[in-house]
């Protein structure tokens, strides 16, 4: 029996979530042959997957391997259409931007290593994971926005400065707070990585994460387990005591962390031109050390010239950026 045999036999079966055959909605996705146990081993894809549909398909799967294709064993992984095709299978280097806690310029990292990555012809996406801490669209000056969905009912991302942009704050009213736990903020990453009409052929997807552990970053780890991460602190103990407890706890859902960035490093006094430590000095150091990784760079106190939020590349910290978006691409790059 060849496998142009087995898929002919399976395409007649009935997705009943979609209420249309696997060959009508190209469900099968995968067949192999284990020869000596005699096991069909098949990855098929259904509109929605849980409850009586899914319990059904199987059940039909089931019966025609084994009473109609005779095989006496079935290794069956049922996934969500969306799952299958979101941005999560495709090629793309997705960077996780975390800290131990807020306030450490986090997502201003974030805004600018992927507004870096474009401005170097890169093809580039930020999703705004902070859920309770949304900053992007502000860095960004996206102002209010509206959004709207395709034909295939899949939301069109925001675009900025050539950047597609999805954040909570897109999703919310207003200055209202979010208070979401568990199964809401687990329904909201998956419309972030399924729901969304991403570019097919971005490059590099900037996530900004919450600070500290919690249910995103777990809700992440599944979706995107390639995932590299760049961890923000600042030079005071007390941040990067905190920053080693997230890199610790990013190491442990099996993410690489590539380096540290320590922001607010030092304030270069305009009088003197010499650097103040304002906020102290070593910490970035310090959780390097514990991480066993790279200080990648130490970026210093200052404001824009022309943005809110973004250098340019004429800026000093533009520069930083600049450097820090070479390092993460020849991270890439060597795999």
């Amino acid at each position: 029996m060849t496998v142009e045999d087995i898929r002919a036999r399976l395409e007649q079966i009935v997705d009943p979530s979609l209420k249309k055959t696997l060959k009508e909605t190209e469900g099968i996705k995968h067949i192999g042959i284990d020869d000596e146990t005699k096991t069909l081993v098949l990855i098929v894809a259904m509109g929605t997957t849980g409850g009586d549909e899914e319990r059904t398909l199987r059940r039909e799967i089931a019966k025609a391997v084994k009473i109609d294709l005779k095989f006496s064993g079935l290794k069956l992984e049922l996934e969500e259409f969306r799952v299958n095709t979101s941005i999560a299978k495709l090629p793309i280097n997705f960077v996780g931007i975390i800290s131990g806690k807020g306030g450490v310029g986090k997502s201003s990292v974030a805004a600018n290593l992927a507004y870096r990555l474009k401005q170097k012809g890169k093809k580039v996406a930020l999703i705004d994971a902070d859920i309770y801490g949304s900053s992007i669209p502000s860095i960004m000056e996206t102002g209010p926005v509206t959004l709207y969905l395709n034909d295939d009912k899949k939301i069109i991302p925001y675009s900025k400065d050539g950047i597609q942009i999805i954040s909570t704050e897109f999703f919310t009213e207003g200055n209202k707070p979010v208070i979401w736990r568990g199964a809401l903020l687990n329904q909201m990453m998956n419309h972030f990585f399924y729901d969304v009409n991403w570019d097919r052929n971005l490059e590099y997807v900037i996530i900004d994460f919450p600070p500290g552990t919690g249910d995103v970053a777990l809700d992440v780890k599944n979706i995107i387990p390639q995932a590299k991460m760049i961890l923000v602190t600042t030079p005071h103990p007390s941040a990067s005591h905190v920053a080693i407890k997230a890199g610790l706890a990013s190491q442990q859902f099996n993410h690489e962390i590539i380096g540290v960035v320590e922001n607010m490093s030092y304030y270069i006094n305009p009088s003197t031109q010499k650097k103040e430590f304002i906020f102290g000095e070593g910490g970035g150091q310090m959780v390097t050390a514990a991480l066993d990784t790279e200080l990648l760079a130490q970026i210093p106190i200052g404001q824009p010239k022309y943005r809110l939020g973004l250098y340019e590349i004429d800026e000093p910290i533009g520069k930083i950026y600049s450097d820090l978006a070479d390092y993460v691409i020849l991270s890439f790059e060597k795999e």
